[in-house]
């Protein structure tokens, strides 16, 4: 299973040169919601009011309840869940022994589905496949950025494999989705993200999040050709995959939090990427600064085009 995020493009700022506060210090932009409070730069200042949700909630037109459990846990009650044995390691491990995604390198082993132990599970709550579901580990900032709006940065150091956040928020019906970029206007930020996964029988598996009025901190990630955070589907009790963001490489405290908007994996480009680069009058300008820089925000025309494609979130 494959899984490609496209269609989210709001502009991306360069960071700002201000030194990040202290959490507890600041405005909780998370409401209390998360393992930590998650603090606001600078004083005074924060981003437009949304609904703070840690998790997905189901929005108009899907026929999913992301809340509803769906799949059953296993039966390792006595014994450490390992692939072979476990039923919820359907490949091999997916975390190590230090919390860490033990793919980030590899595109092949990246495109497998992952799956959680959950709270059917019999295996205790010190599983090592048990690492999204524990929410943030991290003390991260939203903060504003220097040319244009808000962006997410860590307080800490952060290595390379461990879960940062989740982009979360509601997950729509793709006639919903139409909709709602049908009413933007040239000047609005699009927070929309179809994420597509391909599975072995050659359909494909998509869902689409919108966080604009209702979601997460994820909401506040910008995008950068050379993106430090790589969105992994994971799916725990429910058919609605949490879309989690692992560090690609270590990050460094005060450092600003990014992702490839396409899905590109770790930046590598496709001859579709380069074609729908040659057609950048439809596109808004990138300013992530680095310099394999493509010049523009990835776009996602299927997501404004009328068409008779039915609702599958």
């Amino acid at each position: 299973m494959s899984a490609k995020a496209v269609g989210k493009w709001p502009c991306v700022m360069a960071a700002s040169e201000e030194k990040a506060e202290a959490p507890t210090q600041q405005l909780d932009v998370a409401r209390g919601l998360e393992n930590l409070p998650v603090s606001a730069w600078p004083p005074g200042e924060g981003p437009e009011p949304f609904q703070y949700t840690p998790d997905h909630v189901a929005g108009p037109g899907t026929d999913i309840d992301p809340t509803q459990i769906t799949f059953p846990g296993c039966s390792c009650l006595e014994t450490p869940c390992l692939p072979g044995s476990c039923s919820c390691l359907r490949h091999e491990e997916n975390y190590d022994g230090n919390s860490c995604f033990r793919h980030i390198g590899s595109e092949a082993k990246c495109a497998e589905p992952v799956f959680e132990c959950s709270v059917l599970c019999q295996c205790s709550d010190q599983c090592r496949n048990r690492v999204v579901q524990q929410g943030l580990q991290f003390h991260l900032q939203v903060f504003k950025t220097d040319k244009k709006g808000w962006g997410l940065r860590t307080l800490e150091f952060i290595p390379k494999g461990r879960f940062v956040c989740e982009y979360a928020g509601e997950v729509l019906g793709f006639s919903e989705v139409q909709r709602r970029i049908q009413l933007q206007t040239v000047h609005d930020s699009n927070y929309i993200i179809a994420v597509r996964e391909h599975v072995y029988n050659g359909q494909v598996i998509e869902t689409f999040v919108d966080p604009a009025h209702i979601g997460n901190i994820g909401r506040f990630l910008n995008h950068s050709c050379e993106p430090n955070l790589l969105m992994i589907p994971v799916r725990i009790d429910s058919m609605v995959p949490k879309l989690a963001l692992f560090a690609a490489k270590d990050i460094l405290p005060e450092e600003e939090l990014s992702y490839d908007y396409s899905g590109r994996f770790l930046n590598l480009m496709d001859s579709e990427d380069k074609e729908r680069l040659d057609n950048g009058k439809l596109r808004k300008p990138c300013y992530c600064g680095a310099k394999s820089c493509a010049a523009f925000l990835p776009y996602d025309s299927s997501l404004y085009r009328r068409s008779e494609k039915p609702d599958i979130s």
